[in-house]
């Protein structure tokens, strides 16, 4: 078991495997030493848990766990690609949209979901910078997407 996913298990999480897209496009490409993913929504076992407009059909607080869980989502994509998450050296950018009400602006509330769990898995090498963007759709009606911009060790064994 990698250190990475050692302590997922300790705060009783665990990298999915990568969710299946829902439409043309592949989860995540590497491009030399940096991992891309595409927009990771709140897929668990291939179940959308988290739907609705944050503001007025979802809390603040369930948008942040559905954050978190696309943030899982993404790491899930990177392990696909590179096989151990130990080999991430630095979560580069985070960006997060959040399916929003007329009037909700707290979006970055949302994505904090994401950031503080990249921050505890990853301490300094978590550090990343972030937008965290209101829109007023999101596939499946989801609460939230998130995709992740990370550098890798090179090379890769």
């Amino acid at each position: 078991m990698t250190n990475v996913e050692k302590k997922l298990l300790d705060m009783g999480l665990s990298v999915p495997e990568a969710p299946k897209p829902v439409a043309a496009y592949v989860p995540g490409i590497k491009v030399g030493e940096f991992i891309y993913t595409s927009g990771q929504i709140p897929l668990v076992n291939g179940e959308l848990k988290y739907e609705g407009k944050v503001g007025s059909d979802i809390s603040i607080e369930k948008g942040y766990e559905a954050a978190r869980v696309c943030a899982l989502n993404c790491l899930g994509v990177i392990k696909g690609l590179i096989g151990d998450l130990d080999n991430i050296e630095q979560v580069i950018k985070v960006v997060g949209f959040v399916n929003s009400a007329p009037g909700f602006n707290r979006q970055p509330q949302v994505i904090n979901g994401a950031s503080e769990l990249i921050g505890k898995i990853f301490g300094e090498k978590g550090a990343h910078a972030r937008s965290a963007v209101g829109v007023n759709e999101l596939p499946l009606d989801s609460v939230c997407e998130v995709e992740m911009i990370v550098r890798v060790k090179l090379p890769l064994l």
